[in-house]
């Protein structure tokens, strides 16, 4: 086992639309530029759009991996700001259904990223498949994007339920995304506590929130996130906030801070269900 701790954030919030993968890629940028080496897994098997969110190709992917025919880092695509990336293989459904030894043998190509990597962000796909609950349990911490819409709430709620009442994940931690004022933000990270209070033995931690911003839009339409294309914008500014208190987590010291305890904890859940 490799000695070298890596901290494994799985991004996710059940409903779709919430900007789980802009939050994602930014907050990567944003760790990147603090001097973190980051890996961006996404986890989408099978409608990925990391690469389309940044204008960026390969030739192989995680489907690669899995038939054998390339490692983990042949598949590694350079992404802004230093952070490299982990391509999904869109529109796959063998990637979507895959069974237990497939799943273990994805996973277990991730122990040689171990040594090249201090954080592993882990951009899940929407809802609460089986393979999006993998890798929430498996990482050691969950960031929930959630916006002000009662549907997002709602499966956010849900989300965190069956985490907490089937696998025992107690602490969570929520980014309110694309708000009208702090003071918004504020009151979804309330709304969202009010409920988990009341029916969930959970504590949640309120990780900040990002703005509605135009400039975010824009940024997506040039495939660049904002944080490199309008480093001064208000989005960009709250991303780097973000990333300030995402970098202030302790760092476990125990093999649970290590990418091989990941892997296993992952195998593991695939297997079980």
């Amino acid at each position: 086992m490799s000695n070298h701790p890596v901290q494994v954030i799985a991004i996710t919030g059940g409903k779709g639309g919430v900007g789980k993968s802009n939050v994602s890629i930014n907050l990567g940028m944003c760790l990147s530029e603090i001097g973190r080496r980051v890996v961006l897994l996404d986890a989408d098997l099978g409608l990925g759009n990391l690469d389309i969110l940044l204008g960026i190709s390969s030739r192989e992917n995680l489907s690669h991996v899995l038939k054998g025919e390339c490692g983990i880092k042949d598949i590694l695509v350079e992404g802004p700001g230093g952070i490299k990336i982990v391509p999904a293989s869109s529109g796959t459904q063998e990637l979507v259904s895959m069974g237990p030894r497939e799943h273990a043998g994805l996973i277990h190509a991730f122990s040689e990223l171990s040594d090249d990597v201090d954080v592993l962000l882990i951009d899940t796909a929407a809802g609460i498949s089986e393979m999006v609950m993998s890798f929430v349990t498996a990482a050691q911490e969950s960031l929930f994007v959630v916006t002000n819409e009662p549907t997002s709430i709602t499966d956010a709620y849900a989300m965190m339920k069956i985490l907490n009442q089937k696998h025992g994940i107690y602490r969570f931690n929520v980014v309110a995304n694309m708000v009208r004022t702090q003071q918004e933000g504020r009151e979804i990270y309330n709304k969202l506590t009010k409920v988990t209070d009341r029916f969930l033995d959970v504590a949640l931690q309120f990780s900040g929130c990002i703005p509605f911003d135009d400039y975010l839009r824009k940024a997506v339409m040039r495939q660049k996130p904002v944080v490199e294309a309008y480093p001064r914008s208000k989005a960009a500014l709250a991303f780097r906030s973000l990333a300030n208190k995402v970098d202030s987590w302790p760092l476990p010291t125990t093999p649970r801070g290590h990418l091989e305890f990941f892997v296993d904890r992952l195998v593991q859940g695939a297997v079980a269900r």
